[in-house]
C-alpha cells in the first residue's frame, strides 16, 4: 500500500474532494467506519451494563456500571498518547492506524459472545485499538496540509463530520438491534462496521501519498530497540493482568479503580508537561507553544466531562425518565444518542464555513475565545436538563425534545471545541513530538470521560436537578475564567490563531 503510493499532491491545487486532498476522503471514510464501531457499541454499553440479568444484561447498578464506562471511554483516549509515542518511533501512521482497527475489530467480535469474561476482554482489545488509531489517523489528516491555516481547520471540520456520520448511523442499526433483538447483535454489526473501515483504508492508501508511512522521530536502530523492547514488556505486563482477572485471581472494585485512574492521568499529563518544557531542548517559542496546549489541556477536560455523559447519565435519562412514543413509535433510549452526530453533519458546515468568512475578514475568534464559548454553551445545555428532570419528578416521563434541545446547545459547544483542538494542537505542538502531542490531547478527553463516567453513576443516589445543577456551574464558571485568559494564552501560542 505505502511503497507504490504517489506523493502527496500540493495541498493548494488538490481540491478532488470538496475542495480538499483526496487522501482526506480514504482518512474521512475510515474514521466513519471506526465511529460507526464504537459509537454502536457505546450506544449500548451502560443500558446493557444496567439491564436485568433476565433480559440478557448484566444487571449492574448505576454506580458500578458508570464507573466501568468510564474507565472504558475514558481508557480509550488514555492510550492516545502510547499510540501517538509508538507511531512516532516504531511504525508510523499508516501501519499505527491499521493494527488499531484489527485489535478494534476483535474487540467487537469478543463482545458479541455472550459471556461476561469476552465482553471485558472486548473493552480491552478496543481500547487498545483506539489508542492506536484514533492520535494518528488525526496527524495524518494535518500531514495533507503542510500549509496550515484557514484550510487545515476547514479540512479537520470535513474530517469531524465522517467521525460524525458513523456516530449518527451506528445507533440506528446497533441501538435498535441490541435493545430490540439482542445485545450481542448489536456489538457484532459493529464489529462488522470497523471491518468495512479497514477494506477501505487500504484500497484508498494509494491516495494517502507518503503520509505516515515513516515513524516522525529521528530515532536510531539502538533506539527503535529499546522502544521495541519496552512496548513488548508492557503488552506482556497488560496481558498478565488481564489473564489474572480473566481466572478471578485479581479482584477489581471499579469505583475505586476509576478515582485512581483520575489521579493516575492528571500526574502522567504534569510529569509529562513539565519534562518537555524544561528537558525537551526546545527554543522559547516552542516551550511557549507546549504550555499553552497545558492551559487549553486543563479546559477541554472539564468540557468534556460534561459532553461525555451523553453516553452515560443521559442516556439513562432517556432510558429511565423519558417517553419512548414518538409518532407512535416506541422508540428506543440508543436512538437519542443519534441527535447530536445528527446536528453535527448539519451544522458542522456552517461552523467551518464561518470560520473561513471570519478568518478573511480578520475577525475569526481565537482558539481559547471558541474554547471559552463552547463550556459556555455546554453550561447552558446541562440548564436545560435541570428544567428536564424537574418535569420528571414523581415519575412522570418527558418528551424527548428536553434530550434534543441539550444536545443542540452542546452540539454548538462541541463544534466550538473539538475541532479546533485537534487542529490547535497540530500547529502548536514541535514537529518531531507531533503524535505524542496528540495522544496528549487525547487524554484530557480521557479524564473527562473518566470524570463523566463517576458523575453518571451518582444517577441514582442524587436528584436529578443538583445533578445536573453542578455540571452547570461548573462548566459556566470554566468558560468565565477561560474568558479572562484569552489576551495571556493568545501570547503563549506565538502568532499561531
Amino acid at each position: 500500500m505505502a511503497e507504490t503510493a504517489q506523493p502527496i499532491p500540493s495541498a493548494a491545487s488538490d481540491t478532488s474532494f470538496f475542495g480538499h486532498p483526496r487522501g482526506l476522503a480514504t482518512l474521512f471514510f475510515t474514521e466513519f467506519w471506526e465511529r460507526f464501531s464504537y459509537y454502536g457499541m457505546r450506544a449500548l454499553l451502560i443500558l446493557f451494563m444496567t439491564a436485568g440479568v433476565a433480559s440478557g444484561g448484566l444487571g449492574y447498578d448505576a454506580a458500578k456500571a458508570g464507573a466501568i464506562y468510564g474507565l472504558y471511554t475514558g481508557s480509550v483516549y488514555l492510550l492516545a498518547l502510547p499510540g501517538g509515542w509508538a507511531a512516532d518511533r516504531l511504525f508510523g501512521q499508516r501501519r499505527a492506524v491499521l493494527l488499531g482497527g484489527i485489535l478494534i475489530a476483535c474487540g467487537h467480535f469478543s463482545m458479541a459472545i455472550d459471556n461476561v469474561q469476552t465482553f471485558f476482554l472486548g473493552l480491552v482489545l478496543i481500547v487498545l485499538g483506539t489508542g492506536l488509531l484514533k492520535p494518528n489517523i488525526s496527524t495524518m489528516v494535518a500531514e495533507l496540509y503542510p500549509e496550515g491555516g484557514a484550510r487545515r481547520d476547514a479540512g479537520f471540520s470535513v474530517f469531524y463530520m465522517g467521525i460524525n456520520l458513523g456516530a449518527f448511523v451506528a445507533p440506528l442499526v446497533c441501538g435498535y438491534l441490541g435493545q430490540r433483538v439482542n445485545w450481542h447483535i448489536g456489538f457484532a454489526v459493529a464489529g462488522i462496521g470497523m471491518v468495512l473501515g479497514l477494506i477501505q483504508y487500504l484500497l484508498g492508501g494509494k491516495h494517502l501519498g507518503t503520509a505516515g508511512i515513516e515513524p516522525s522521530a529521528a530515532t536510531s536502530p539502538a533506539e527503535r530497540a529499546k522502544a521495541r523492547n519496552f512496548l513488548l514488556a508492557a503488552v506482556g505486563l497488560l496481558a498478565v493482568i488481564v489473564g489474572l482477572i480473566w481466572v478471578g485471581a485479581l479482584p477489581i472494585d471499579a469505583e475505586g479503580i476509576a478515582k485512581v485512574t483520575g489521579y493516575v492521568i492528571g500526574g502522567l499529563v504534569a510529569v509529562y508537561f513539565a519534562f518537555q518544557f524544561i528537558s525537551g531542548g526546545y527554543d522559547p517559542t516552542e516551550r511557549k507553544r507546549i504550555l499553552a496546549i497545558f492551559v487549553l489541556f486543563l479546559f477541554s477536560s472539564v468540557f468534556w466531562s460534561g459532553f461525555e455523559q451523553a453516553g452515560s447519565s443521559l442516556n439513562l435519562f432517556a432510558q429511565q425518565n423519558t417517553n419512548p412514543n414518538v409518532l407512535g413509535f416506541n422508540m428506543p433510549a440508543s436512538v437519542l444518542q443519534s441527535v447530536n452526530p445528527l446536528l453535527i453533519i448539519l451544522c458542522a458546515p456552517i461552523f467551518a464555513w464561518l470560520w473561513v468568512f471570519l478568518s478573511k475578514k480578520r475577525k475569526e475568534p481565537s482558539a481559547p475565545a471558541k474554547f471559552s464559548l463552547g463550556l459556555i454553551l455546554l453550561g447552558v445545555g446541562f440548564f436545560v436538563m435541570v428544567g428536564a428532570a424537574k418535569a420528571s419528578a414523581g415519575g412522570v416521563l418527558v418528551s424527548p425534545l428536553w434530550l434534543c434541545l441539550t444536545y443542540l446547545f452542546h452540539t454548538c459547544g462541541e463544534l466550538c471545541l473539538s475541532p479546533v483542538g485537534l487542529s490547535t494542537v497540530t500547529k502548536l505542538a514541535p514537529q518531531r513530538i507531533v503524535g505524542q502531542m496528540m495522544g496528549i490531547w487525547f487524554m484530557s478527553i480521557s479524564l473527562g470521560n473518566l470524570m463523566a463516567g463517576l458523575v453518571a453513576g451518582r444517577f441514582e443516589s442524587l436528584p436529578l436537578p443538583q445533578l445536573f445543577g453542578s455540571v452547570v456551574m461548573t462548566t459556566v464558571v470554566a468558560g468565565i475564567i477561560l474568558a479572562f485568559l484569552i489576551r495571556p494564552i493568545r501570547r503563549l501560542m506565538g502568532g499561531v490563531h
